[in-house]
C-alpha cells in the first residue's frame, strides 16, 4: 500500500503561523486607541503621572472611572498580539537557521512585554473602581505599579524582542541594515530606560521605546523572510 506523503508547499505555509507585521499592527492600534478613547470619554484629560499630588492622582481616577476601565481593556488588548508576534518571530528565527542565543533573547524579552503589560492593565482596571480610588494613598500607589509595571517593565522587554531580532537580521541580512541597526538604537534606549526609576528625567525614554518599538516590530514583522532561501537573495 502505498502512503502519501503530505504536500511539502501546503505544510510550509501551514506552518508559518500568523503574520508578525499584523499582529504588530494590531497590537499598536489598539494602544492608540486605548489612548484616545480613554481621552475622550476624560474630556480631553491625560493619564496624570504617579509623580504628582496623591490628591491629583486620585481625583483623576476616581473622577474617570469609564475612561480608566476602557484604557485597560485595549491595553490588555494590546498585550495579546504582541506575545503570538515574540513566539512567530521566534519560531521563523529557528526555521531561517538562527542558532545563537538572539531569538531566546527576543522571545524572552517579548513574553516578559506581555505580561507585565497584562499586569499594568490589571492593576489599571483595579483603578477604575470607586473602593479603591477613595483612598488616595492606595491609590497613588496602584498608579506608581501601573506605571513601572507597564512603562519600565513594558519597554525594557520590548527592547530585548527588538534586539533579539535586530542583531541575526544585521548578521545574517535578513532586513536592510538600516532597519537592523535602527532596532539596535531603539533596543538600547529602550534597555536604558529603567534608570529613570533612579533618574527621573529619563522617562522621556519610555514612549521612545514603546512607541518607536512598535513601529520598528510592524515594518520588521513585513520584511522578515520565510525561508534562508529568500534571504540570501537580499544580499
Amino acid at each position: 500500500m502505498t502512503q502519501l506523503s503530505p504536500n511539502p508547499t501546503t505544510h510550509s505555509a501551514r506552518s508559518r503561523g500568523p503574520h508578525p507585521g499584523v499582529l504588530a499592527v494590531v497590537s499598536l492600534g489598539l494602544t492608540v486607541a486605548g489612548l484616545a478613547s480613554s481621552a475622550l470619554l476624560a474630556g480631553g484629560q491625560t493619564f496624570v503621572s504617579p509623580f504628582s499630588p496623591a490628591g491629583q492622582v486620585a481625583a483623576y481616577f476616581h473622577g474617570n472611572p469609564d475612561a480608566v476601565r476602557l484604557a485597560s481593556l485595549f491595553q490588555f488588548g494590546s498585550a495579546v498580539p504582541l506575545g503570538i508576534y515574540s513566539a512567530t518571530v521566534y519560531a521563523r528565527q529557528l526555521r531561517l537557521g538562527v542558532r545563537v542565543p538572539g531569538p531566546g533573547i527576543g522571545f524572552f524579552g517579548g513574553t516578559a512585554a506581555s505580561v507585565f503589560l497584562m499586569l499594568s492593565a490589571m492593576l489599571e482596571w483595579t483603578l477604575s473602581r470607586p473602593e479603591i480610588t477613595g483612598d488616595a494613598t492606595l491609590t497613588r500607589a496602584l498608579a506608581f505599579l501601573t506605571f513601572i509595571t507597564g512603562g519600565v517593565g513594558f519597554v525594557v522587554g520590548l527592547g530585548l524582542l527588538a534586539a533579539g531580532i535586530a542583531v541575526p537580521a544585521l548578521i545574517l541580512r535578513f532586513v536592510p541594515r538600516w532597519l537592523a541597526w535602527a532596532g539596535l538604537v531603539i533596543a538600547a534606549l529602550s534597555e536604558l530606560s529603567f534608570f529613570c526609576m533612579v533618574i527621573e528625567p529619563l522617562q522621556f525614554l519610555l514612549p521612545v521605546g514603546r512607541f518607536g518599538g512598535l513601529i520598528w516590530l510592524i515594518a520588521v514583522g513585513f520584511l522578515l523572510p520565510h525561508k534562508r532561501a529568500a534571504a540570501n537573495r537580499q544580499e
